[in-house]
């Protein structure tokens, strides 16, 4: 069992936690995540790995409570514990000196976002930061991500902080104004990511998204979390879950996403 060691609550629904986990802290790397279960009956549900601190054997998890699972998990409280944590599971991501890398999170994938901006800025990488929520407070690690940006752009769907509009209106800016950008890694919802990699195609720029399909065991023998790229098919557990965005079949991606929502209200309501 892992012990819940801290909790926090970043904005409405989207919860931090602090799991003890000592020997998956000390091989994890970013781009990678963990697979939980809360309860002998519980579901196996996948979560980015934000942050990790070896010497207490920690990993910080963020997650936004949207279907049964995350509902029972933001339920427990610092002293409560997690039946299984698997991993660290997927590939690491690559980093290399580049020159500048944009770094864009939309919502819950900001807290992904962070650990790659943060790799990216150790190597001696420029980093753009922009990232975006519907509105000021479901803006997520803003000042952590701001620590470790060169510059930060906010933006807002409402309007009520920063940029009124996507974080893709930053990003055609930017192109727009003749910046050199190296390299592009968003992450958040699939439309944005799709938008992201539809923006930078013309323009040649080698562009990363963790994608965020449907998992079950995590370990590539089910097939659940089968994705296109390139018209060949991939398990985003193993094979990524970091891909050439302008690979990505996003149609194919966000239809999956959908199979199980009448499941899921169903399963919310009975809990």
């Amino acid at each position: 069992m892992h012990i819940i060691l801290d909790k926090k609550e970043l904005a409405p629904n989207v919860k931090m936690l602090k799991v003890s986990a000592p020997l998956v802290a000390r091989k994890s790397k970013p781009g990678q995540f963990i697979v939980i279960r809360i309860s002998e009956k519980g579901e196996r549900i996948p979560l980015t790995i934000v942050e990790k601190d070896d010497k207490i054997g920690s990993l910080a998890i963020i997650f936004q409570e949207v279907g049964r699972t995350t509902k029972e998990l933001g339920e427990l409280r610092k002293g409560d514990h997690i039946l299984d944590l698997v991993g660290p599971l997927g590939k690491p991501s690559e980093f290399r000196k580049v020159g500048t890398a944009v770094i864009i999170g939309g919502g819950i994938g900001i807290g992904e976002a962070y650990p790659e901006a943060k790799a990216h800025k150790a190597i001696g990488n420029r980093v753009i930061s922009i990232i975006g929520a519907r509105s000021r407070e479901f803006l997520i690690l803003e000042n952590e991500m701001a620590s470790i940006s060169d510059e930060i752009y906010i933006t807002t769907d409402d309007g009520t902080k920063g940029h009124h509009g996507f974080v893709t209106d930053i990003l055609e800016e930017l192109i727009n104004k003749k910046i050199k950008i190296d390299l592009v890694f968003a992450v958040g919802p699939p439309i944005m990511m799709k938008a992201v990699s539809e923006i930078t195609e013309p323009h040649r720029i080698k562009t990363l998204v963790s994608l965020n399909p449907i998992m079950v065991d995590a370990t590539g023998m089910c097939g659940g979390c089968r994705v296109n790229i390139g018209g060949e098919n991939k398990f985003a557990c193993v094979d990524g879950p970091t891909f050439d965005g302008h690979k990505v079949d996003f149609e194919l991606l966000i239809k999956r996403l959908n199979t199980y929502i009448a499941e899921e209200k169903i399963s919310c309501k009975m809990h």
